[in-house]
């Protein structure tokens, strides 16, 4: 089958259009023809080996970690999906690889594709929708009358997330450019903070959440925003102690965490803040959920644009320069 492989990690290189084997079907897979594929900045820091120490692939392996698609064919064990259904999915770690004509997957991180959604749209959901469902469902139990403030709300993550936490019944504030300022308050946001030419530390406070997927600046800067108690819950890092944990990671690598977060955890506890690093997981279960809030349309896909699959290198490359709104995806079929 075609798809797009990482032979070495190296930054910024090309991925390899080549010819890797048909997967190997388990008991307990299904076997899916992929339509379309999401693109998301984890691609790039996997090819870049940012992740190497956690998520240790071993090139060649195809990179990629949204899929839309039809399955072809199942193992014995799998008992909620046929061939034929229209289905959508971001494969566990260590199994990742959508970019690519086909794909196994374990049959619990596989959901049906919501009905009103092109197989494209779809595409572009599983990793964003899962990262904001485990940041505000999950980790900060945001509630209604809550104020939550969400970073660069015109990407992938953040156009779902403000959908999600306007959902929840919180009062969403989000940074993001001038250009995109119409965009995040049509998905709902209440205050939006151009932060070319506001500083949001100094406008806001008294949040109970915030997503940062940002630098280590604008995180620092998030503790000033929250009130005691607080939760600042970060998907760019650093990891702390217990990501390692939940990991597996050995003991070196524990350290490492403790070590890399130990500023930010150290200035959260002096405030009365709770730091946690998140690292999304795969859940069908979660995706069904999803799918449940698009088809009663209170979540809708944000779409940038579609590249063809021999463009795969190009659509990485602009999602790397950070202007792309929402979720950018290549078509297979």
């Amino acid at each position: 089958m075609r798809a797009f492989i990482v032979d070495r990690y190296k930054k910024k290189s090309a991925l390899r259009l080549g010819e890797m084997p048909e997967p190997a079907l388990r008991d307990d897979d299904v076997l899916v023809e992929i339509h379309a594929a999401g693109l998301n900045l984890l691609d790039s820091k996997v090819r870049d080996g940012e992740f190497k120490l956690i998520l240790p692939y071993r090139p060649p392996f195809i990179l990629g970690h949204d899929l839309a698609g039809i399955v072809i064919r199942i193992g014995p064990k799998v008992r909620h999906f046929k061939p034929g259904d229209e289905v959508y999915a971001r494969p566990r770690d260590g199994r990742v690889g959508t970019f690519a004509q086909f794909i196994a997957i374990n049959e619990a991180d596989l959901a049906l594709k919501p009905k009103n959604l092109t197989m494209e749209e779809a595409a572009s959901i599983p990793l964003v929708g899962l990262t904001a469902w485990q940041v505000l469902v999950e980790r900060a139990d945001l509630r209604k009358g809550q104020k939550v403030l969400i970073h660069a709300g015109s990407g992938g993550v953040g156009t779902f997330a403000i959908q999600l936490a306007k959902h929840l019944g919180a009062t969403v504030a989000t940074t993001t450019s001038t250009a995109n300022a119409e965009l995040v308050r049509g998905l709902g946001a209440d205050v939006v903070i151009d932060y070319k030419n506001e500083d949001f530390e100094k406008v806001l406070s008294g949040y109970d959440v915030v997503l940062n997927s940002l630098d280590g600046d604008t995180l620092q800067k998030s503790l000033k925003v929250l009130k005691p108690g607080g939760k600042l819950i970060s998907i760019s890092g650093p990891p702390d102690p217990d990501f390692a944990g939940e990991q597996g990671l050995n003991w070196v690598l524990k350290q490492v965490m403790r070590f890399l977060s130990f500023g930010i955890r150290r200035k959260a506890k002096a405030r009365r803040i709770n730091y946690s690093f998140l690292f999304m997981r795969a859940s069908g279960e979660q995706l069904r959920q999803i799918t449940s809030l698009i088809e009663a349309g209170i979540i809708r896909p944000v779409m940038d644009r579609a590249f063809p699959f021999e463009a795969t290198n190009e659509a990485l490359a602009y999602i790397e320069t950070g202007r792309s709104k929402g979720k950018v995806v290549v078509r297979l079929k």
